[in-house]
């Protein structure tokens, strides 16, 4: 009897031991694989400095469908902006942008519709018709606007995309990439911040005047991420049978912003949740530490022959540094270099220093630094007690 526990004994043991081995064996699971699962690419991006925190063949070209129209609205919002075109301008609707399929909103050929209900019925139905008649709006043609489309997309250094039309019905290439994808996301987002609200509306109407009359059509978000995910700010999806389902979902907790892009997903269901796998992800394990705010005055520097003798400085930009939630203690700390000699005049804006920025004590970034307020050249009276100075210090 004693030998047998002994034997059972024995026999415990070497599993225990073999059971050791193979979990030593076996590699932990990788997070890059678990998340988002069925996606043929995604990327998380955190919005304010652009970091990359996951992604998984990111820089494959593949049809991205209908996010092709956040170049679209961002080109619409740069438009007005620069005062192109505004919000209430009438917008008549072309045979071609009229006959587009796909998702759209049905308005017909010599119809009108003001800038802004154009832009609700992308932003919220994905309209195809609306998107190209936009294109047309602001280029004279939507293969004009095709080139502006590109021309912005490699200025945002989207070195993976081509555009082909301006509202992603499958044409053969026209693809991007994720991280492309929430290049062009980032700039619409940071640079258009309103934007969010037409983005998360959930339902709204507008109103078609035809000859026949007029008539309400009903629009509804094609984000159904809107209704469960907590801080959600938008933004787009898109399908075609090629493209499969994408999503580029951007959401803000604790002021920080992240951009999920998930391309290829098996369904319409699977997107979203993977998306918000991915935003999960980023929020539970990273924060961001922000640096002074655009505009804070943050020091003076000296300047030669001006009417002052000293200029408020102040930040170009608001940097931002992302953080893993582990760092508890991380401090952003910065220091102000000035440039040497400054010399009147200077106008407000114009570039005097840099700024370095420091997470504990290691350096992580730089920014410029402006001139706060304009400083005009000294009178020949105000630079007499400098001139005298001058000459009586290099006279002894």
């Amino acid at each position: 009897m004693k030998s047998k526990r002994v034997g059972v004994i024995f026999l415990l043991l070497i599993i225990m031991c073999c059971s050791q081995v193979f979990a030593a064996a076996t590699p932990k699971k990788n997070t890059n694989q678990t998340l988002a699962a069925t996606a043929r690419s995604y990327i998380l991006m955190e919005e304010s400095s652009g970091k990359i925190l996951l992604e998984r063949n990111a820089d494959e070209p593949l049809p991205p469908a209908s996010i092709t129209k956040v170049m679209t609205l961002l080109l619409i919002n740069e438009a007005v902006d620069t005062g192109k075109i505004n919000w209430e301008d009438k917008v008549t609707i072309s045979e071609h942008a009229a006959h587009m399929g796909g998702s759209q909103v049905f308005m017909e050929p010599g119809e009108e519709q003001t800038v802004r209900d154009l832009v609700k019925c992308i932003c919220i139905a994905s309209a195809n018709d609306a998107a190209v008649a936009m294109s047309e709006y602001i280029a004279g043609s939507e293969e004009q606007f095709v080139e502006l489309m590109n021309k912005r997309a490699a200025e945002l250094g989207m070195t993976h995309t081509v555009f082909k039309n301006a509202c992603g019905l499958h044409t053969e290439g026209h693809v991007s990439t994720a991280r492309d994808i929430a290049l062009m996301s980032r700039a619409l987002v940071n640079g258009h911040p309103e934007i969010t609200k037409t983005l998360t509306t959930w339902m709204d109407t507008i109103t078609h005047r035809t000859r026949r009359g007029e008539s309400e059509f009903g629009l509804s978000n094609t984000n159904k991420m809107l209704k469960w995910y907590k801080g959600i700010t938008g933004l787009k999806t898109g399908y075609t049978p090629e493209a499969k389902h994408c999503v580029s979902a951007t959401a803000t907790r604790d002021n920080m912003g992240l951009i999920a892009v998930i391309m290829g997903a098996a369904d319409g269901k699977t997107r979203f949740q993977e998306a918000g796998q991915l935003l999960d992800y980023g929020f539970a394990n990273y924060k961001v530490k922000v640096g002074p705010t655009i505009g804070t005055i943050i020091g003076e520097a000296p300047i030669k022959k001006g009417d002052v003798s000293k200029i408020n400085v102040a930040t170009k930009e608001t940097k931002a540094f992302v953080v893993p939630k582990s760092n508890t203690n991380s401090e952003l700390t910065y220091e102000a270099h000035y440039r040497e000699p400054l010399i009147a005049p200077i106008s407000k804006g114009a570039i005097v220093g840099e700024m370095t920025y420091y997470l504990d004590g290691n350096e992580v970034g730089k920014g410029q630094l402006i001139s706060a307020t304009d400083v005009k050249k000294a009178t020949l009276k105000q630079m007499v007690p400098y001139m005298c100075k001058r000459f009586f210090k290099l006279s002894k």
